[in-house]
């Protein structure tokens, strides 16, 4: 279906510019674009990719700019007939729970263009960087399962090429590893997704819609609903990844290119955690409510184990590796903590885990361009010879340490106190994951840039201009997060809010602290006030539903 088709549709729908489709389809129509370009002159492929992401990159921010305050549903939306028959759709849309990963998609793709370039083949590389991004991106604003599905899937054929054929001495290995993995985890999903289609429509028509299904509840009975969510669980699993199911995630963090190990880490494992979201708590409810207690103890555990395998690593790539197990258990123990604040703090976390991942991987790529080795034994002393490459270190490790004034700590702040309402005993094992965190990012730091250089290290080149004017966005949004993060919530909350009582309406879950008063939670605090005053949240939910912006 072509971009025209598409926006035609749209347009007959009522939108006037179909500003989702072309943020996925633009970076795809920059990857042709690269594939076209004459092999005599491979300097230009960077060139047409940077292109390309910089105006993907200016259409996440028209999204946001156009992005409603104070709406829990979707905006933006667009629709059009795919296949009439089950009933699939190329059906748009965005919320606040994937506003702010749509932003970081579009962030994230040029700075890693910008921030490193391939040695050989620069035409496959930048038409594969692209095509994984137009993947991500259709994943993020997918509102039909079997799109979802299609771009989930999309996104495993390019990162799979870039780690085996831009990575390291192990490339292939971690490639396939990596592959075979999601491919195993995406098999379960694909049955799932089938299976709930095929079972809500009870012989009638088959709609992969996901609004029409997560909104008509009860009709698949509920240990079979719980069978549902765990073949979607066991896909995202894989992919955030959570512990046992980790294990491919150092491998191809180590082997993959630097650009690579930027997206991975800042938006390929986000896949996960924002299905968990959108595909696991609000279509099975229930499910979510009785599996929470043991994905948060999986979550822990990844923290504990996660942060104890970076403090044991060599390889400086490696313990950047394992500290993403660990903070990505932070997200499931927020997520499955099922509170307000809880799934706020993770939505705000897999941002600000994006932002400063991706910057240390950058940041490393760039040490192992100028030293040829990771070895942390191999280095030491290196602020003596750069001084502002260290100063860039420094903010980025501490952001992911989870310093005060940092974004770092603002997610998992908030993380940890929503959790703490439901998960009191697993919250208090998971601060240590904090204490851990510090133990293993200082010790590397000291032991890389600290002491007297010695002969091989004493000629460290300093930043150069174009590495940080790559890095500069990055600091700036980690310092704005962390000083201002009231935009984000803002406009992430009235999302989170929607997910918490649909969730409540469902189940006989009850947020604490908050109580029902008809179809509607509100707090306790706010109660008698609103019934004094006779306007209720529930009011100004029927007055968004009747402007078109109301709820899912």
């Amino acid at each position: 279906m072509s971009a025209a088709i598409l926006a035609s549709e749209a347009q007959a729908a009522g939108v006037s510019f179909p500003i989702l489709t072309f943020l996925v389809v633009t970076p795809a129509i920059g990857a042709a674009m690269v594939a076209l370009v004459n092999n005599r002159r491979p300097e230009i492929a960077k060139q047409v990719a940077v292109l390309f992401g910089m105006a993907t990159a200016a259409l996440s921010i028209g999204v946001l700019a156009l992005f409603k305050t104070g709406v829990a549903g979707y905006q933006l939306v667009e629709h059009a007939r795919w296949i009439k028959e089950p009933q699939i759709s190329w059906a748009l849309g965005i919320d606040g729970i994937s506003l702010w990963l749509v932003v970081l998609t579009g962030i994230l793709f040029p700075i890693s263009m910008l921030g490193a370039s391939p040695h050989e083949n620069e035409k496959p590389y930048y038409a594969w960087l692209l095509l994984l991004e137009a993947g991500c991106l259709g994943t993020f604003v997918a509102k039909d399962l079997f799109l979802f599905f299609i771009m989930f899937e999309i996104v495993l054929v390019p990162m799979y090429f870039l780690i085996s054929g831009w990575g390291y001495d192990d490339r292939k290995y971690a490639a396939n590893k990596f592959f075979l993995f999601t491919m195993f985890g995406s098999a379960f999903m694909l049955v799932g997704i089938l299976a709930t289609a095929y079972l809500h429509a009870k012989g009638g028509p088959v709609t992969f819609d996901l609004q029409t299904l997560a909104e008509h509840q009860g009709v698949i009975a509920k240990t079979t609903a719980r069978w549902l969510f765990l073949s979607f669980a066991i896909a995202f699993a894989v992919k955030v990844p959570l512990f046992p199911f980790h294990t491919w995630l150092p491998d191809a963090h180590t082997q993959a290119p630097t650009a690579g190990s930027v997206i991975l880490a800042g938006v390929l494992l986000k896949l996960g955690t924002y299905g968990y979201l959108r595909f696991g708590l609000y279509l099975f409810p229930e499910a979510a409510v009785w599996a929470a207690p043991a994905m948060v103890t999986l979550g822990v555990i990844g923290i504990t184990y996660g942060a104890i395998c970076a403090a044991m690593q060599k390889d400086l790539k490696r313990i950047v590796a394992y500290s993403s197990v660990a903070h990505l258990g932070f997200i499931a123990l927020g997520t499955f903590s099922l509170t307000t604040q809880g799934i706020s703090g993770s939505v705000f976390q897999m941002v600000a885990h994006g932002i400063s991942t991706g910057a240390l991987f950058l940041l490393v790529g760039m040490i192992y361009e100028r030293r040829h080795t990771r070895a942390i034994a191999a280095l030491k002393g290196l602020q003596k010879p750069a001084p502002i490459f260290a100063a860039f270190f420094t903010i980025v490790t501490m952001s992911s340490i989870g310093l005060p004034g940092l974004n770092g700590f603002v997610g998992e702040f908030v993380i940890l106190q929503g959790s703490f309402l439901t998960r009191r005993w697993w919250t208090a094992v998971a601060v240590m994951g904090v204490i851990l965190a510090a133990l293993y990012l200082l010790w590397a730091y000291q032991r890389v840039f600290h002491g007297m250089p010695d002969e091989d290290n004493a000629s460290f080149a300093e930043l150069k201009f174009t590495e940080g004017l790559a890095l500069a966005p990055l600091l700036l949004i980690i310092v704005f997060m962390g000083v201002y993060p009231k935009p984000i919530f803002d406009r992430m909350e009235p999302s989170v809010t929607h997910l918490v009582q649909h969730i409540e309406e469902h189940t006989d879950y009850r947020e604490p602290g908050v109580a029902r008063k008809g179809p509607e939670v509100v707090p306790v605090s706010e109660r008698h006030s609103e019934e004094a005053s006779g306007q209720t949240h529930a009011d100004e939910h029927g007055d968004a539903t009747e402007n078109g912006e109301g709820g899912h």
